[in-house]
């Protein structure tokens, strides 16, 4: 069992909080770094794809997570940003530019969608969120002459300063430094005023209300911080597939970056990033144990989307707290044994009396 002596507030608001972190975060970037010269180029390629989608998750987790507000049509910010990126980048913008662009569009079209949340929530808001989801993927099919139409739109590769990265390995780690840009961003932003303003309200309205934070305001920005992140991953993403259509950005994608933080862990920066481990590497593992299941059950059409929909009720059941929360309860079993309690971790009402009254 660890115990930390805090001498002064440097240590309280630092963001390693002693060595362990330093060495077992700084070993994970030091392996990330080091990955193009011992992975081979298609498990390269699904790396890239966890950290676009953790790019994703870092801002739908800011948004469900910490603020407390239902979306189901995420997969429209990532549109917005893939379409500004291609269309800018075909026009002749340079690649910092064009990510800029789309993520300020993004932000935008956030900000707009966030005003119905100043009105509605729970599940309102998500089917306001969903009928959004529509609206842009139409928007997208129907806008032939920039978007190219269900026919979809080719992307070029990225160039960074005159240096085209036409290589798996230079995409990689241009994705990699824009995904820890982002989580240094997202962990920072948690430990400032505005951070603890969004915990306040997904914890109870009226005593966030009764302690003087604005709402409207931290509700809105929240979905335009959120809608920022998605913009980036669309981005990363456009380019990663050099090719996209309105099909890629539907209700399925939306259910899949909800799924992903929810077994990831709500309310933790880990959990999007287990999340989006989990949603690129069950695909892989389906396919290699369809062999050992029998004929009829292998070959079915459907199994992927049983096989999630078994793994999320089991995990609403059993581990509410997604894989970060096991992951906790093990640490901490391992740290306190043998004086580790069974009770330690008992489901509490995550909502205050006052609450009640609404």
């Amino acid at each position: 069992m660890r115990f930390l002596f805090k001498t002064d507030y440097e240590q309280d608001i630092r963001l390693a909080r002693h060595g362990g972190h330093r060495f077992w975060y700084g070993l994970l970037l030091a392996l990330l770094l080091a990955a193009p010269w011992w992975l081979e180029e298609y498990w390269l390629a699904q790396l890239t794809f966890v950290l676009i989608y953790s790019v994703a998750g870092l801002g739908l987790m800011l948004l469900a997570g910490y603020t407390g507000l239902f979306s189901l049509g995420h997969a429209a910010f990532l549109g917005v940003g893939a379409y500004t990126q291609a269309v800018l980048t075909q026009a002749g913008l340079p690649f910092p530019l064009a990510l800029l662009a789309a993520a300020g569009l993004s932000a935008a079209v956030g900000f707009v969608v966030g005003l119905p949340a100043l009105r509605v929530k729970g599940i309102y808001l998500g089917m306001a969120t969903l009928a959004f989801g529509f609206i842009v993927e139409e928007v997208l099919a129907r806008w032939e002459r920039v978007t190219g139409g269900n026919a979809g739109i080719h992307i070029r590769k990225p160039q960074l300063f005159g240096w085209e990265l036409a290589s798996g390995e230079a995409f990689y780690l241009l994705c990699l430094a824009v995904t820890l840009i982002c989580t240094l961003g997202v962990l920072n932003l948690l430990r400032s005023p505005t951070g603890r303003a969004f915990v306040a309200i997904r914890d109870s309205e009226i005593s966030a209300q009764s302690m003087g934070i604005h709402l409207a305001r931290f509700k809105t920005l929240s979905f335009a911080l959120s809608a920022t992140l998605a913009g980036i991953a669309g981005a990363l993403y456009a380019h990663k597939l050099q090719f996209i259509s309105p099909d890629q950005f539907n209700i399925l994608q939306s259910v899949d970056l909800l799924l992903m933080i929810v077994i990831g862990g709500l309310g933790s920066v880990h959990g999007a990033f287990l999340g989006a481990i989990f949603l690129i590497s069950m695909p892989q593992l389906i396919a290699l144990g369809k062999d050992m299941l029998p004929a009829a059950v292998g070959q079915a059409p459907g199994l992927q989307a049983v096989f999630y929909g078994a793994v999320l009720v089991a995990f609403v059941l059993f581990e509410p707290m997604g894989l970060y929360g096991r992951w906790l309860k093990v640490r901490t079993y391992l740290q306190t044994f043998p004086f580790y309690r069974k009770g330690l971790f008992r489901r509490q009402k995550a909502f205050q009396k006052s609450d009640r009254l609404k």
